[in-house]
């Protein structure tokens, strides 16, 4: 089910993909993880909330009464591009990878309190979380990551 340029759907990870989850955050997915509720409950949210449920077990993927996507890769990087595949670009900037949140631009001097001085001294760019606080800049893993969002 390639996309068409619509916005991804929200998405509900199942435990069996907690780093895909933060991956899919990174890429701006909606991408709510858990991995402490049996399937039944898992489907039931999926179905309450309108997401998509992502799951490497084949069975619930099977399941009657909610819709799901199977993700059969066990390498991270071929799940993501199996998720990218199914469903195209997100359509969104990157969320918080902790709590899924959405990520809010500071000012280096809205930052400067909430980070290490030597952050606020060297750093230009922040973002923080509207859900759970947590504050990003582009740190030392940053031209990796940019790297390996680039071949997304």
């Amino acid at each position: 089910m390639p996309s068409t340029g619509a916005k991804a759907p929200p998405l509900l990870v199942d435990a069996m993909l907690g780093a895909l989850a933060r991956r899919l955050r990174w890429l701006g997915y909606d991408a709510e993880y858990r991995n402490d509720l049996p399937d039944e409950e898992m489907m039931a949210i999926a179905r309450e909330t309108g997401r998509l449920l992502v799951t490497r077990d084949r069975a619930l993927a099977r399941r009657r009464g909610v819709r799901a996507l199977y993700v059969a890769a066990t390498v991270l990087e071929e799940q993501v591009a199996a998720v990218v595949d199914a469903l195209g670009p997100s359509g969104a900037r990157s969320r918080c990878t902790v709590c899924n949140g959405e990520l809010e631009r500071l000012t280096p001097a809205q930052a400067a309190p909430l980070v290490p001085p030597y952050v606020a001294r060297t750093q230009t760019e922040f973002a923080r979380c509207r859900r759970c606080r947590r504050v990003y800049w582009p740190g030392t893993h940053w031209p990796g990551l940019q790297k390996w969002l680039e071949i997304k």
